[in-house]
């Protein structure tokens, strides 16, 4: 990636927030790989405006601009990014009647968002507990679990749950869309080719006994403790590869011998081989090395082509 001229980072950081524009900050920090390099500038937008104008400004001037949410499904490349990173931090959680909740797009699905609609009794995105995301990163990837309780078992979707949302087009036009706009699909919404931000989502929640969110929540939570890694411990972006329906990309890996396979300090993790862990100082190119690795033996030795689901941001 070009780097952009010094002048122009100088004009933006200026024209935005000369005290909160931030240089050479590092990204690592503030992903759930704890991996990557620093970006040129970075700018914590705390509202739909500051948002807007932070965005507006790096595509006036030309600038490469990322928005970063929590950082749960991306790579950040080792030599960081040129550009300009803004955090989405729009925060504020409002309850309305009939279980309508509106919700910032910066807003932590777990523990903040779901926490707050448990200890109000109302259901449904109490299934996501344990998932690392953030409301508009929910959206972004139509966040999806697979419900463990064999009377309820399934896969459940973000989209299950939303009326609609205020989203930041690229002409800069801060518009109200329902469900339906985001076209929906696994891992995918119409934002990934849009351009759109999320600055806000609504949601459609219904009333349940408290005690009743609360087992459920246990339930899952326990689900995902044998089969995912603790990010404290291991922190990772979960899946590495898309699903392949029937089989899973996993059990293949699984197959050819991979599960505990170590390059310096990323791992294919031990309990489920569509995952990489970082065991403590990993970077970008050794996690890179695990992912060709078990793409070409996949393929090689099972005929079957393996597709990455996660993003690659950055200079690599």
């Amino acid at each position: 990636m070009k780097h952009p001229e010094p002048s122009l980072l100088d004009h933006y950081a200026a024209s935005v927030d000369p005290d909160r524009v931030h240089r050479g900050i590092p990204l690592a920090p503030l992903t759930t790989f704890r991996i990557g390099g620093p970006a040129d500038l970075f700018y914590r937008a705390r509202s739909a405006e500051e948002l807007q104008r932070a965005v507006a400004r790096a595509r006036q001037l030309e600038i490469p601009c990322f928005v970063l949410g929590r950082g749960a499904n991306i790579l950040v490349g080792d030599r960081g990014f040129r550009g300009v990173v803004v955090k989405c931090d729009i925060s504020g959680v409002e309850f309305f009647p009939e279980g309508r909740v509106r919700a910032g797009a910066g807003v932590d699905t777990f523990p903040d968002l779901i926490n707050a609609t448990v200890a109000r009794g109302l259901g449904g995105i109490h299934h996501f507990v344990g998932i690392p995301s953030t409301v508009g990163g929910a959206v972004w990837q139509n966040l999806h679990f697979l419900s463990p309780a064999p009377a309820r078992e399934r896969t459940m979707f973000w989209e299950e749950v939303m009326e609609g949302a205020t989203i930041l087009t690229p002409a800069g036009e801060i518009r109200e869309v329902d469900t339906a706009y985001f076209r929906f699909g696994y891992d995918y919404s119409v934002i990934h080719d849009s351009g759109d931000l999320v600055l806000d989502v609504s949601l459609k929640l219904h009333p349940t006994p408290v005690e009743e969110l609360r087992r459920v929540v246990r339930e899952n939570l326990a689900w995902r403790d044998t089969r995912h890694p603790d990010l404290w411990l291991y922190p990772c972006v979960g899946s590495i590869f898309k699903k392949i329906e029937g089989i899973g990309a996993g059990r293949l890996i699984d197959e050819c011998g991979l599960k505990g396979y170590v390059r310096g300090a990323a791992e294919i993790f031990h309990k489920h081989a569509n995952i990489i862990v970082n065991l403590g100082g990993a970077t970008a190119a050794e996690v890179l090395e695990l992912i060709e690795l078990a793409r070409s033996t996949v393929e090689r030795e099972t005929g079957y082509e393996l597709a990455t689901e996660i993003c690659f941001v950055g200079e690599f």
